[in-house]
């Protein structure tokens, strides 16, 4: 499995990605990149953040693919 700073990294240049190039679903994601943590100790590892960088990925990809289909 991939180190944890190169899955944050991979999520910053994705999310970038987005913001820069297809704001529509930059604004639909339900976060914001300066939200603070409800739990003052969240659990965050290399498996929570590799599924949060898949599922980024697959939300780019359902938006090009219905765009395309447009």
């Amino acid at each position: 499995m991939k180190e944890l700073h190169t899955i944050l990294q991979e999520i910053t240049e994705l999310t970038t990605n987005i913001e820069t190039n297809y704001p529509a679903l930059y604004r639909s994601l339900e976060e914001n990149p300066i939200t603070i943590p409800a739990s003052s100790q969240p659990d965050v590892d290399k498996v929570v953040m590799q599924d949060y960088l898949e599922s980024l990925k697959q939300l780019l990809k359902h938006h090009l693919e219905t765009r395309k289909n447009k």
